[in-house]
């Protein structure tokens, strides 16, 4: 049994979020539902597969926020969640820092090297 989890996030770029997912190697898909209990399909922005059935959407929140919505209890069988959207959020901040940076200081090149 599948129980879908909707966690409040404060990031706000879908397009942003996409590019930190897949620098973080994960290939997102626009769009679409994820499935929860008894059928419960619950529609999404973005959402990723993360192998074994586990999967993890954002939903546009009215405040302008993405929530996550997954199955917490089947994500923390195949993946550690809590690291994962660590890491997600991490990636996605500095995306977001360096973009501000690069735009505040154009037409200069900013990058990070790991």
């Amino acid at each position: 049994m599948s129980h879908l989890t909707i966690l409040p996030t404060v990031l706000r770029d879908a397009n942003l979020l996409a590019s930190s997912l897949v620098s973080l190697g994960h290939q997102p898909h626009w769009g679409g539902a994820l499935v929860g209990f008894a059928g419960e399909l619950q529609p999404v922005e973005l959402q990723v597969c993360l192998g074994q059935g586990a999967n993890l959407g954002w939903v546009r929140q009215p405040d302008g926020s993405l929530a996550v919505v997954g199955d917490l209890q089947r994500l923390s069988r195949s993946h550690s969640a809590q690291r994962l959207l660590a890491q997600i959020t991490r990636t996605y901040a500095a995306q977001m820092a360096l973009g501000q940076v690069a735009e505040h200081f154009s037409p200069a090149h900013v990058s990070v090297a790991l």
